[in-house]
């Protein structure tokens, strides 16, 4: 495996300043239904496969609309399912039940969700690469960001608002829809490429995260106070907070044990 020397962060400043990559391979729209058995037995040749669901964007809170385009991505093609005519085939809920083909996403539960209610089945071997990133060291978790830390490249995001329901996919949505699909898949292959960090180094991690968040809100919630001619409060320092949150784990720790012994009496 590679050394592992991802960043946990990346600004949105940067990525700008980023080559684009976008998906090079056929990308092939599915929009009849007997064009599905074709595709799906393309997909099961597949040892893993990159995944990726539109639906068209709502701008009301409280209203959502159903999934509308499925995109599959393997390196050299994406099929794009278009649900809004062929309905959920059966034939693409059974490739995501079967146990044998590993299918990738980002936020997978989401899309999984979107598609089940299109037509039920039980998901299988559906991996969520937001799950993995933070063993590697990551904690960026959108699919742009993520894909800047492993590949020094943005991906653009144009079309993300655009309306999937439409009768036909323009070039520049079909080239999205793949680009997202595809991305997911070269995510997860790099990832695995990598030596994971040890749990406690992934721990630690998470406790810098935290604390560099609480700076953060103080320091805005010290600008505020400031703004209205109070002088902010001293803060507790980092040592200070990691010094009482060990004393509330050990005060946590005594009182389980009491009452273990207090059980075992009874």
């Amino acid at each position: 495996m590679e050394e592992n020397t991802y960043i946990p962060h990346i600004s949105k400043e940067l990525i700008q300043w980023m080559p684009v990559a976008a998906f090079e391979g056929e990308v092939i729209v599915v929009d009849r239904e007997e064009q599905v058995s074709e595709a799906v037995a393309y997909l099961r040749t597949q040892e893993v496969v990159g995944v990726d669901t539109e639906a068209r964007p709502s701008f009301q809170r409280g209203i959502h609309y159903p999934t509308a385009l499925v995109q599959i991505a393997s390196h050299e093609r994406c099929y794009l399912f278009r649900l809004t005519h062929t309905g959920m085939p059966q034939a693409l809920a059974d490739l995501f039940a079967d146990p044998q083909i590993r299918k990738v996403g980002l936020a997978f539960k989401d899309d999984i969700n979107g598609l089940r209610r299109r037509r039920d089945f039980t998901p299988a071997n559906c991996i969520d690469v937001q799950s993995m990133v933070a063993r590697y060291g990551i904690l960026d978790l959108g699919l742009q960001k993520i894909f800047a830390i492993c590949f020094g490249k943005k991906i653009s995001k144009t079309q993300q608002l655009t309306n999937w329901e439409n009768s036909h996919l323009t070039p520049e949505q079909a080239r999205y829809a793949s680009t997202d699909a595809w991305a997911t898949l070269l995510i997860y292959e790099d990832l695995i490429a990598h030596e994971p960090l040890p749990d406690r180094a992934v721990e630690e991690l998470k406790r810098d995260e935290k604390e560099r968040m609480i700076e953060h809100q103080q320091q805005i919630q010290d600008q505020r106070l400031r703004e209205q001619g109070i002088e902010p409060p001293p803060h507790l320092t980092p040592e200070e907070r990691k010094a009482r949150q060990a004393e509330k784990r050990r005060e946590a720790r005594k009182r389980k044990r009491l009452r273990q012994k207090s059980n075992k009496k009874q």
